[in-house]
């Protein structure tokens, strides 16, 4: 399901949206890993343990919440994202937290331009909706793990995208896999594109075993007070499915 690569839409998207997501959605919150919409933390949920002294990659970073949580735990953290804006941000996040990332802009692409490493945890929050290849990310992922070496990765979850929130009828096909590209008109007139892949869970699953990952658990977690990704999800839909899943890979 690789076909054409929109990572230049997806960046545009990103860097022009930074400012207002990481306002609105992201805010502050920078004391431990949040998997996702309503889908609880890593203190909560334990997906990968003690950080302190390990080598921890996240991929698709965002403002850098999720490696600036893990870096306060002592994790030595890189981290990655397409979106220039959205790296500068997690610069600045890291500093006003006092810890130290190594953000880089690279694309999932790219990711093997991180080859000479090795990581005992790689992460990613709810960002590989944004990947055009799974195939070639997992292979990636497993040759830059050690071994034994923990993946855990959130997206939204599949069912959660194909109900309308407002009027909470079906309004797309399970079976309908493939990249999405939206028309958006923003409030001061410009129009942007919103690009993401929708899959089935067991594509996703195949996914990764077919990389040489062992797939440990499924999470579907539902914590009903989240002040951090309130903004946009409707508790009607919300109560019924769970926006976040969550997978736990191990080399």
């Amino acid at each position: 399901m690789s076909g054409k690569n929109y990572e230049d839409d997806i960046r545009k998207w990103w860097d022009s949206a930074s400012s207002y997501y990481q306002e609105e959605i992201s805010g502050d919150r920078m004391t431990d890993v949040n998997y996702g919409p309503f889908g609880s933390d890593e203190k909560e949920l334990r997906l990968i343990g003690s950080v302190r002294g390990k080598n921890i990659l996240e991929i698709g970073c965002g403002g850098g919440q999720a490696s600036i949580a893990l870096a306060k735990k002592g994790g030595v953290c890189t981290a990655i994202d397409i979106s220039a804006e959205q790296i500068n941000t997690a610069v600045k996040n890291a500093v006003k937290n006092g810890v130290t990332v190594n953000f880089m802009q690279i694309p999932f692409s790219s990711i093997n331009k991180l080859n000479k490493r090795k990581f005992d945890i790689i992460i990613s929050v709810m960002a590989l909706q944004y990947c055009s290849d799974l195939d070639r990310l997992f292979k990636r992922v497993k040759k830059l793990l050690k071994p034994k070496g923990v993946f855990v990765f959130s997206m939204e979850h599949p069912f959660y995208l194909l109900i309308n929130p407002n009027n909470m009828e079906i309004e797309e096909s399970y079976f309908n896999e493939g990249v999405k590209k939206k028309k958006e008109v923003w409030p001061d007139k410009s129009v942007h594109y919103f690009v993401y892949y929708d899959r089935k869970i067991s594509t996703v699953v195949n996914s990764i075993l077919a990389s040489g990952l062992k797939l440990e658990r499924i999470v579907e977690p539902l914590r009903f007070k989240d002040k951090v990704w309130g903004t946009g999800y409707r508790k009607a839909l919300v109560n019924r499915i769970g926006p976040t899943i969550i997978f736990k890979c191990r080399n």
